[in-house]
């Protein structure tokens, strides 16, 4: 008797092992109980079903959406994107800015041109801000201005041998950082912001920066010429001048002067002022327009510079100078679908072609 029980154990034991346990069994197992779960049994079942079908048709829709958009420009995904979009044109020159993948659009521009004397250079400018608009609405409100009080009366002191543009932008950009910095630290304020500054005459072009927002020419061979240098603290001689004021520099992303801040020079930033370890100081550079008889310049945030190369922003830019922003909103969109994470802001000044004296607009 209990050899016939063991016999028939083991029997079943082989029929589980061999049948009711293999995977494909078990797979049907659970289709068929699915099955009889939707058509015969719960509610609930087809309530998740259906709702996964429309969530489905939703992301299809909203995909095929996007992907139409693309098509078009990606003018529509823009609009819903970006709380903050810019744009500017006045003869020569042309700005799109947007908000890009920021909480927060803290680039500002500025551009102005002095139609009445035309022997004062136009001022063109981009401030980048971190930390807050603080900084980058104080420099837009106050440098620019600042600059064309003085440029009145350049061609006196310019006879006198007092100023040229280079002094003039120099000392102009450290009075507005030490006013900026007795306000903002007062209101314990501690954004920054970069400074990109051009002067435009009819022969020269002077231009000032502070901190990584960047200007780039383009010569009449189509020649990329850097209009400034980045202020980095990897760069030697600004980490060793941060070394020397008893800071330091970590990596932390990129790399940041104190692990905080990814310049070395800044406008603004009163607590890194503080420790002299962030500087005001702008790098100033002067070209001659009758040798490098340029087609037009980029003056940038580094919103772009994270998507494109000085010679790739050349040369997408030349390609498209016969568009109504000269190029300037098409790589500003190039530049945020090419994941940027950063507030784009792009200027382009083009040079009319023609003689000496009229080649910087009207």
């Amino acid at each position: 008797m209990i050899g016939d029980t063991m016999t028939l154990l083991s029997l079943l034991g082989r029929i589980m092992r061999y049948f009711l346990l293999r995977p494909e069994t078990l797979f049907l197992l659970c289709i068929s109980l699915a099955l009889w779960s939707y058509f015969f049994h719960t509610d609930e079942v087809k309530t998740i079903v259906k709702s996964s079908r429309d969530a489905v048709k939703m992301v299809k829709g909203k995909v095929a959406e996007i992907m139409q958009n693309d098509r078009l420009g990606g003018l529509s995904v823009l609009d819903a994107e970006f709380s903050k979009t810019w744009e500017f044109k006045n003869n020569n020159v042309a700005v799109y800015s947007i908000q890009g993948r920021r909480d927060h659009m803290e680039d500002r521009f500025e551009v102005l041109t002095d139609i009445t004397n035309k022997s004062h250079p136009s001022i063109f400018g981009i401030f980048d801000g971190h930390g807050g608009e603080a900084a980058a609405d104080f420099v837009k409100a106050h440098l620019p201005e600042s600059l064309r009080q003085q440029l009145l009366s350049y061609d006196r002191e310019k006879r006198e041998g007092v100023l040229s543009y280079h002094s003039i932008l120099e000392q102009r950009i450290l009075a507005v950082d030490r006013d900026m910095v007795d306000k903002l630290s007062a209101n314990h304020d501690e954004a920054g912001t970069t400074c990109l500054v051009a002067l435009l005459s009819d022969r020269e072009l002077t231009v000032a920066n502070v901190g990584d927002s960047r200007g780039v020419l383009c010569d009449k061979d189509g020649n990329a010429v850097a209009l400034s240098h980045d202020h980095k603290p990897y760069q030697l001689k600004e980490r060793k001048r941060i070394k020397r004021a008893g800071g330091f520099i970590s990596f932390n992303g990129s790399w940041r002067v104190q692990g905080i801040l990814a310049m070395s020079r800044s406008l603004g930033d009163y607590p890194l002022k503080n420790l002299n370890v962030v500087i005001p100081d702008p790098d100033v550079l002067t070209f001659d327009l009758d040798k490098l008889q340029p087609e037009f310049m980029i003056l940038a945030s580094d919103g772009l510079w994270d998507a494109f190369s000085n010679e790739e922003a050349v040369r997408f830019v030349r390609e498209r100078l016969d568009e109504p922003h000269y190029g300037a909103k098409s790589i500003v969109l190039q530049s945020f679908y090419r994941g940027c994470p950063d507030n784009i802001t792009v200027m382009v000044v083009k040079f009319k072609s023609g003689p000496v004296g009229s080649r910087a607009g009207e």
